[in-house]
């Protein structure tokens, strides 16, 4: 299996294209705000610099294994 390996930067891209494209389908304000303060300046920088530490906790709680995406279905 050939695995890609991404940057943290090209990671970021790639979060960015995919809620892009779930905007164009939904044109959810929440989400277009959120690209808003995501998209960078001509120095590479987000336009919010907070966003930068929410990724960098994002990384680091991946990378260490806190991150469960599966689907947990509670009963009630």
């Amino acid at each position: 299996m050939n695995e890609n390996k991404l940057t943290k930067k090209e990671a970021f891209l790639a979060m960015y294209s995919f809620l892009e494209s779930y905007y164009q389908l939904t044109d959810s304000d929440d989400v277009g705000g959120l690209l808003g303060i995501m998209s960078l300046l001509e120095d590479g920088s987000p336009v919010d610099s907070s966003i930068s530490e929410d990724w960098e906790d994002a990384v680091k709680n991946v990378l260490s294994g806190k991150v469960n995406a599966k689907l947990q279905l509670k009963n009630t």
